[in-house]
């Protein structure tokens, strides 16, 4: 069987889309379309059922899919056993900031002994623009918030979000609350707006950053208020109490993106490297589903 037809299939599964799975795979959405055609053909089912706004596998297409992705798994492990794996592999990692300082420290130093002449490159920003990224084919493996429901996306727990502000700060000094928090289309600040809209209080967004230093530096001043994860409270500040009067912000779910089909060996350990450390993260809680699509 094509190997390339199989992968052009569980590319568009994963990608939910011939556009996106196109960019994956550096191909034309056409070229993709025709692949998923002569797979069809040889099948004798059709694996995908097309709607104008989505694609979604048929019956046989999700009876496909398991055997497609082992057979795809042995062949990119033969090709290493064969010695044909590249040196001095580029993997693309997306993050935001403070996800990469709590988690790479531990996780750099113990892949680059497994892997010397593996080469990262990190980029940082918020995780729709990380995801959007992902699925345009310039990231290979996204440690991102869940801003909304993905194929490619695995849950691997749930954090706290919790009110920061500076040790010595009281509340009841702000009559009008002043908040840090990064620009439109953080989930973060979508949890705050939310949480302050239950609640009769006065609230104004003094500080607006798309880097976390530039939301620390005014809560760490006595100035503002912000919303973080227990892991990424900044120095000099503390986690406001449940009794200090300021509504509950609820959690958010933390999920892994890895390359849709196939992976390298260095790929693959990365990320599991990786999901070992945030899945031992005291504050993360786990869930009882595994994948963005059982939720």
């Amino acid at each position: 069987m094509d190997t390339d037809l199989l992968r052009a299939f569980v590319t568009v599964a994963e990608c939910e889309g011939f556009s996106a799975a196109g960019k994956v795979l550096h191909r034309t959405q056409s070229a993709v379309s025709l692949q998923i055609k002569r797979l069809e053909d040889r099948m004798g089912e059709a694996l995908f059922e097309r709607t104008s706004r989505s694609v979604i596998l048929t019956p046989a297409g999700g009876r496909l899919l398991p055997y497609a992705r082992h057979i795809l798994k042995l062949q990119d492990e033969a090709i290493q056993v064969m010695g044909a794996e590249r040196k001095g592999e580029l993997i693309r990692l997306g993050t935001s900031e403070e996800q990469a300082s709590t988690y790479l420290p531990e996780l750099l130093p113990r892949f680059a002994a497994r892997y010397p002449d593996v080469r990262l490159e990190v980029v940082c920003d918020i995780s729709a623009a990380q995801v959007h990224a992902f699925q345009e084919g310039l990231l290979d493996v996204v440690l991102a918030i869940r801003h909304m429901p993905t194929q490619s996306g695995q849950l691997l727990g749930r954090e706290p979000l919790v009110w920061v502000v500076a040790e010595h700060t009281r509340l009841d000094a702000w009559e009008t609350l002043p908040l840090a928090l990064n620009p439109e289309g953080c989930i973060f600040r979508a949890h705050a707006f939310a949480a302050l809209g239950r609640e009769d209080r006065r609230w104004d967004v003094r500080y607006s950053s798309q880097s976390p230093t530039g939301i620390n530096l005014p809560v760490q001043a006595g100035l503002a208020l912000t919303v973080k994860t227990p892991r990424s409270v900044p120095h000099g500040c503390r986690i406001v109490g449940a009794d200090e009067g300021l509504p509950e912000l609820g959690h958010v779910d933390i999920e892994l993106h890895r390359t849709p089909g196939h992976a390298s060996e260095a790929l693959s350990a990365f990320c599991d490297e990786l999901e070992q450390i945030v899945t031992a993260t005291e504050s993360l809680e786990c869930v009882e589903y595994v994948t963005s699509d059982a939720s």
